[in-house]
């Protein structure tokens, strides 16, 4: 799996500050932060993977960088990617890690499973 190291540092210190409970998993091509045991925001290789609500979809969609997550070809519309390019000040990598942090707060934990016999 091939994710930006930079952007994966950076992405931690903002989340390290506010989170004690941060687990991070290799997942969808790249390095996923998972907060409260719930999927919150993803680095891949030139992209920033954000969890947010959906009801903000249509409203951050505009803003420069930002793209749909269609992973199966179907936009997903609490998803989205945004360009590396765009997350060049620590403000802007904020902006996005503070939607996903907002949203997390109401998700609930996806049930845990086990592989059988174990």
């Amino acid at each position: 799996m091939s994710y930006n190291e930079k952007l994966t540092l950076r992405t931690r210190e903002i989340i390290a500050a506010t989170h004690k409970n941060v687990v991070e998993k290799k997942m969808f091509g790249g390095l996923c932060f998972m907060v409260n045991d719930k999927m919150c925001i993803g680095v891949e290789k030139d992209r920033l993977m954000v969890r947010l609500d959906p009801a903000l979809f249509d409203e951050v969609i505009e803003k420069d960088g930002c793209k749909p997550m269609d992973f199966t070809g179907r936009i997903m519309k609490g998803y989205v990617f945004v360009d590396i390019n765009e997350l060049n000040t620590k403000k802007k990598l904020e902006y996005w890690v503070k939607l996903a942090h907002d949203f997390n707060r109401f998700v609930k934990a996806s049930k845990k499973f086990t592989k059988k016999g174990k």
